[in-house]
């Protein structure tokens, strides 16, 4: 039996406040198979951007593991989670975080560079994914002279050039209008089919999230399927 490709097992976060400690996940459980869409939605504060962090080894749990291909993650040096997100993951927010000071091309080709793809190589990767998500016309346009939709889809051409295994979107469309956060979202989902990249989307938007194939809610510290009744837990 092929392992899964992701998992999160018995993950746990607990932030200390002054003097209190407060439990965000608890004990929770995720698994992830190649090229599948997962939405997580839960309300404010319940920590999907939590969850997101730890996947992607921006932040550590205090308990539990996360395996990829069957290897813990968090067992890896930094260099080596550095080397694991460049290599395997691509990430997506609310607001792009393209860089200012360059222009589209040099904002996608970016990751390619830090991977140390030679310069014409990546430069001609980055200009087929712009030309994929609709923007080979916008190529030398900084984030300035881009629209929101527009500057979001630099975000996911970014996220995508390499090609990773997962892409965590948190938020992607939340910062968009009703008609950008649509074609953005189908953008997504035709890309994912093209490439097989699994993707995580925390959103709040249920008419996207049961666009995709599993809807899970985060509530209590742990994910439920989004219509099964949560429990409570000791």
């Amino acid at each position: 039996m092929n392992k899964p490709l992701f998992e999160c097992k018995n993950i746990t976060k607990k932030y200390h406040d002054g003097s209190a400690q407060i439990s965000v996940l608890n004990q929770l459980n995720l698994t992830l198979s190649a090229a599948e869409n997962v939405a997580i939605v839960g309300s404010s504060g319940s920590g999907k951007s939590s969850l997101l962090h730890i996947m992607g080894t921006l932040d550590a749990p205090t308990e539990g593991q996360i395996l990829f291909k069957g290897q813990d993650i968090h067992q890896l040096s930094e260099r080596k989670q550095a080397l694991f997100r460049n290599q395997n993951l691509g990430f997506v927010y609310q607001f792009h975080h393209l860089l200012g000071e360059f222009n589209a091309l040099e904002n996608v080709v970016m990751p390619l560079l830090i991977a140390k793809q030679p310069l014409k190589q990546a430069e001609q990767q980055a200009k087929a994914m712009l030309e994929r998500v609709g923007l080979s016309h916008r190529l030398k346009h900084k984030p300035s002279e881009l629209s929101g939709g527009e500057r979001q889809r630099v975000a996911i051409a970014r996220a995508l050039v390499h090609q990773p295994d997962i892409v965590l979107a948190d938020e992607p469309t939340g910062n968009l209008d009703a008609e950008n956060a649509a074609a953005v979202f189908d953008l997504i989902l035709q890309l994912k089919n093209e490439l097989s990249t699994c993707f995580v989307f925390v959103t709040h938007d249920l008419n996207l999230a049961n666009k995709m194939d599993r809807q899970l809610k985060l509530k209590q510290g742990l994910l439920f399927e989004l219509n099964a009744e949560v429990v409570e837990h000791d």
